[in-house]
């Protein structure tokens, strides 16, 4: 038997309506209810106050707070090796480099320029997430302002930050983020300012990631 749409099956207006909440006299002239937001209004007044006197007061944000993205300064230098992870994970296309290579420095490769177009950024975080060197993270700045399209586009002169600056949310990410760095690959702080091809002792250009994974799996065996 078709059902007829046009007619509806439970009217909500209607008194024969199980699920309708039946008022009382008070409750339809809505008193209560503004009585009792009166009530709450009156009572927050004197909570302690939650505002801040902005800009004579500033937030200090927790570690794990993403604000603008910004490069680690190690040792006088960046981190950055310029693999282009960074760029090729930006979601609005942001970031934007050209590597360089200095045969003289024991580092393989560094950015010869490297942007970030703020108006572009979202802060999501992940350049952060994909960076091989924990070369670029996600700072505490988040007030920042400009006065033409140009000075939104950052370059290395206002991206670099000194590592001393960034302890904090480089102590977070290193307890949160690629948990399996340091159990089989065990990368180091220092390695940061060497070159890709020497890694660690273990790393072995010649082999890979496949066969890598196959020793390890052998020495897991032998020390069984």
């Amino acid at each position: 038997m078709s059902q007829n749409l046009e007619k509806p099956v439970l009217n909500a207006l209607s008194k024969d309506y199980d699920k309708e909440r039946k008022l009382n006299a008070l409750e339809r002239i809505y008193l209560p209810e503004i009585f009792k937001g009166m009530w709450y209004t009156f009572k927050q007044m004197f909570q302690p106050k939650a505002t801040m006197m902005y800009p004579e007061e500033r937030w200090d944000p927790p570690a794990i707070f993403r604000g603008r993205p910004v490069l680690v300064k190690d040792n006088g230098r960046e981190r950055c090796v310029a693999c282009g992870l960074c760029a090729r994970a930006c979601p609005p296309l942001a970031i934007s480099m050209q590597a360089n290579e200095d045969a003289q420095d024991e580092k393989e490769r560094f950015p010869d320029f490297f942007e970030i177009n703020m108006l572009r950024c979202i802060y999501c975080g992940l350049c952060e997430e994909v960076c091989p060197e924990e070369a670029i993270v996600m700072s505490k700045d988040y007030d920042i302002t400009f006065k033409t399209r140009e000075d939104a586009v950052y370059g290395k002169d206002r991206l670099l930050i000194p590592k001393e600056d960034l302890t904090e949310r480089l102590d977070y990410l290193r307890e949160n983020k690629n948990k399996q760095f340091g159990k089989f690959w065990d990368f180091q702080e220092e390695n940061n300012i060497h070159s890709v091809r020497n890694r660690d002792k273990r790393w072995e250009t010649s082999l890979s990631l496949v066969e890598m994974l196959e020793a390890k799996r052998e020495q897991e065996k032998t020390a069984n």
